[in-house]
């Protein structure tokens, strides 16, 4: 008797080359003309309107220029310095803070609940589906000309309100205590739609048979939420705190109707402090430095986060 191992089957020296297989080899074949068709178009288009602006605006951040003719007079590092110290800078860096933490603790909060309500076949699921995700259709200089009007104290709803029960007029944007709450307001009301339907979409992909079998247990409603549905949305809840991070950052669109930063500068973000203090003011080489002190802290948290808490999605 005669005993033996086989390691795999028999590859002729044919059938590989540098070390693929013909399989490989054929859809290399098939994807490489696609790849060169393609990718040059792109990769230019990237460099024209990316990499190279992005290398222009770090150039001019080391001069003081206002955009007209060629920059001359090198300043260094005096325009980096100037953002870091400016206090209108820091409370635009302190608003992007509170913007995240907001976002992290109420807004998408809410809209996991909201997506856990209406995940399931109740009647009218739908049509409130519909009704929480049109502030995130709705455009943002729309939405925030008409919270504009909502806040105003003369003509604005909530005004209105108050005096109806008997108040005072209230001028939410018009005082510095109040109006970056009723920014945050906004925020909320803005974007949570589309948290929710990221969660309901992860909620229809849960087998149905986990919750029965947890259900035949005997599992309360918190135990299968908190032992079932929110681990197997771990993935889903990572994303969506990916998007509240990045997207915190680029507010912007919805700042300028809102309140242009005002009052006293007290409710800009970083982008609206950019375009406020940069492109307004045609100090477009201390508007660059702000936009790279921007880039490096996005793309800093970015990275961070994604190299920490996504790196097995």
């Amino acid at each position: 008797m005669t005993t033996g191992t086989t390691a795999g089957p028999v590859v002729r020296s044919g059938d590989r080359l540098w070390g693929l297989s013909r399989r490989q080899l054929t859809s290399l074949r098939t994807t490489l003309p696609v790849v060169v068709l393609f990718l040059p178009p792109a990769l230019l288009l990237f460099t024209l309107f990316v990499v190279l602006p992005m290398g222009e605006a770090a150039w001019y951040s080391f001069y003081n220029w206002n955009g007209y003719g060629a920059p001359e007079q090198w300043v260094g590092l005096r325009n980096y310095e100037f953002v870091l110290s400016h206090k209108v800078f820091l409370t635009a860096l302190r608003n992007n803070g509170l913007i995240i933490v907001v976002s992290l603790l109420v807004q998408i909060p809410l809209a996991l609940w909201l997506a856990n309500l209406l995940a399931h076949r109740i009647r009218g699921a739908l049509m409130f589906r519909l009704i929480f995700f049109l502030p995130y259709v709705l455009a943002d200089v729309a939405a925030g000309l008409i919270w504009r009007f909502v806040y105003d104290g003369d003509f604005g709803i909530v005004s209105g309100v108050v005096q109806v029960a008997g108040g005072e007029p209230v001028y939410l944007l018009a005082e510095r205590e109040t109006a970056i709450w009723a920014v945050l307001a906004v925020i909320v009301w803005k974007y949570f739609g589309f948290h929710m339907m990221l969660f309901i979409a992860g909620l229809q992909a849960i087998d149905k048979e986990v919750m029965e079998a947890a259900e035949v247990d005997g599992a309360t409603g918190w135990q299968k939420f908190f032992r079932i549905t929110l681990p197997l949305l771990a993935s889903t809840v990572r994303l969506s705190v990916f998007f509240s991070i990045v997207g915190s950052l680029q507010l912007f669109d919805l700042i300028m109707p809102l309140t242009g930063g005002a009052p006293g500068n007290s409710t800009h973000t970083m982008v609206s402090y950019l375009y406020q203090f940069g492109v307004v003011r045609l100090q477009i080489s201390f508007g660059s430095a702000v936009g790279v002190v921007l880039f490096v802290i996005s793309v800093t948290l970015a990275f961070t986060y994604r190299r920490i808490f996504m790196r097995h999605d």
